[in-house]
């Protein structure tokens, strides 16, 4: 029984973990932090999870709990999980990061985004980028693995099959996304309060957002360039799930039906992506507490022009279901343990 800990287990994404864990037959949640909930148990914060009424959330202080564990989850914010997760790497227990501080590749990137220095460089070397799709050999060998952001986990798998092919014009790609309110995480704040949520509907961070260089740097490590992109999000009001529609010019002439067939080719074998027959499309509501990523594309044929449309449960896929795929290929479990009986929610 793989003995794991999770940091940072009151939020949306630590709720997630320990739901999703407790339905897995070769994992046992041996504890879990949080600052502000110290001293509760996870069924005070999320009444489904009463299996862990007799876990208590801690502290986190590393040195207490690094042999409590052989992998740990970490659910921290941005700019929190540096220290953390190089310390438990650096003492040989695997690490899953769910924050962005071991995505990026390039320090001077993540620090220009970010605005806050990356003092870990020698670890950052070592991570593994954890989109199984396309990196699952290297997250088999890999012991810090680092969870993919939940916009570019849709962005990437909607246009990935399109760049391996070679069928579009990097140049001008466009990546709409329309986001539920738990993408903003569970900390009060009163931009997300019901009444200011409720009948709107809007962008945000339009060329800011921090998830841009993220879906560039994996974009351009398939595509062999530098590629741009314009990413808008935007926030809905509904609770989970992102819906993202791309558009990306053609550099030849195709129909809907050959690109449909040549996105089954590449995912025919991926448990968790579902790529639509022609005519229907995704709906957040679908994938509403699974790990599935639901694809459709689309040729417009007067412009030339691939849309793609993808739909993912941004706290599963997009977080701690693609947290608990990437623990599956690291252990050597199967990789649908735990998250293909994942219930949609009614």
């Amino acid at each position: 029984m793989l003995k794991v800990f999770i940091c940072g287990g009151s939020g949306y994404t630590g709720g997630e973990l320990l739901r999703i864990l407790s339905n897995h037959t070769g994992v046992k949640v041996i504890g879990a932090t949080s600052e502000k909930s110290a001293g509760k148990s996870p069924a005070e914060l999320f009444p489904n999870l009463k299996k862990y009424s007799n876990l208590i959330y801690e502290p986190l202080k590393p040195g207490k709990i690094l042999n409590k564990a052989e992998l740990f989850f970490m659910s921290l914010p941005h700019g929190k999980s540096q220290e953390a997760v190089d310390f438990f790497f650096k003492h040989g227990k695997k690490v899953i990061d769910l924050s962005a501080d071991y995505r990026l590749r390039d320090v001077k990137i993540y620090e220009e985004w970010y605005k806050v220095p990356h003092n870990y460089q020698s670890t950052l070397k070592k991570a593994v980028y954890g989109l199984p799709e396309l990196y699952r050999k290297k997250i088999a060998r890999a012991s810090l693995t680092a969870n993919p952001g939940c916009y570019p986990t849709g962005a990437i798998l909607g246009l990935y099959p399109a760049i391996k092919n070679k069928f579009i014009d990097y140049s001008s790609i466009i990546i709409d996304s329309k986001s539920g309110v738990s993408g903003a995480g569970r900390n009060p704040d009163i931009r997300f309060a019901y009444c200011e949520i409720n009948e709107g509907f809007k962008a945000y961070a339009i060329t800011t957002h921090r998830h841009t260089p993220e879906i560039e740097q994996e974009l351009s490590l398939s595509a062999g360039i530098d590629i741009k992109v314009n990413f808008t999000p935007h926030l809905a009001p509904f609770d989970r799930g992102i819906l993202t529609t791309i558009y990306a010019p053609l550099t030849r002439q195709m129909g809907t039906t050959e690109i449909i067939d040549l996105y089954k080719d590449i995912y025919t074998k991926e448990p968790f992506v579902i790529v639509h027959d022609e005519g229907k499309l995704p709906d957040v509501k679908s994938v509403r507490g699974t790990n599935l990523c639901e694809i459709a594309t689309v040729v417009n044929k007067r412009t030339n022009t691939l849309v793609v449309v993808t739909a993912i449960d941004n706290l599963v896929k997009g977080a701690s279901g693609q947290a608990v795929h990437n623990m599956n290929i690291m252990m050597g479990f199967d990789e649908k343990t735990a998250l293909d009986t994942l219930a949609i929610f009614p």
